[in-house]
């Protein structure tokens, strides 16, 4: 597996680009604005686009996800809690004063333990890890990187006091689902809040204040 790194939109969101390289199938993951720039990575890389994947449904990290599925006729694919819960009023108007439009409908709804295949050696893991929204989710390459979203970030974890949030299911989500990987898993976050863009799931368990207090402290 093989991934490029784009900053884009206008709350900095990391969007990764997932792909296999016998085959160049990619995965766009949270395209959260600046779909030109996106397109023209791709061009320039000669990867083949074949979904969009959402770790969840804030519109920050979905927002250019549907204009790329018309140009590139390709999927949006999203937790099947967010996509129902980011289309209630309530969350559509939040992002609405946010300068957002409101989310369309996934076209394939994602659950926990499902893979995603990009051509011939690539399997991305589905891992639902709600807590920052009620269908957030971790993409795992099975072998040493996970994307996490806003669920986990370098030193920190994401905030949980917009609508969906709870504080309290997204430490047990990182607890059961995230700190039983491998130590040597590479954290690739949804926004590159940390001291570094990357860690790894050992310097989490030993330096991320959360981990260290709020789980591994009890």
């Amino acid at each position: 597996m093989k991934f490029e790194v784009l900053t884009v939109g206008t709350l900095a969101v990391r969007c990764y680009l997932v792909y296999c390289p016998e085959t160049r199938e990619t995965a766009i993951i949270d395209p959260g604005g600046d779909e030109g720039k996106i397109l023209s990575v791709l061009r320039e890389k000669g990867l083949e686009p074949k979904y969009i994947l959402a770790t969840h449904g804030h519109a920050d990290h979905v927002c250019g996800a549907w204009w790329l599925r018309r140009k590139l006729g390709i999927p949006v694919a999203m937790h099947e809690a967010d996509d129902a819960f980011f289309r209630q009023p309530e969350a559509m108007a939040i992002f609405a004063a946010w300068g957002f439009e409101p989310n369309e409908p996934a076209d394939l709804l994602l659950k926990d333990g499902e893979v995603v295949p990009l051509g011939t050696t690539v399997r991305l893991r589905v891992i639902h890890t709600p807590g920052h929204s009620p269908g957030s989710v971790c993409f795992y390459d099975g072998e040493q990187y996970l994307f996490t979203g806003d669920t986990l970030f370098v030193g920190a974890v994401g905030r949980a006091d917009l609508p969906g949030g709870d504080f309290q299911q997204m430490l047990r989500s990182i607890e059961e689902k995230i700190l039983p990987l491998p130590d040597d898993t590479v954290i690739c976050p949804g926004h590159d809040y940390g001291d570094k863009p990357f860690s790894t799931l050992a310097e989490e368990k030993r330096t991320n204040p959360y981990i260290v207090e709020f789980i591994l402290g009890r």
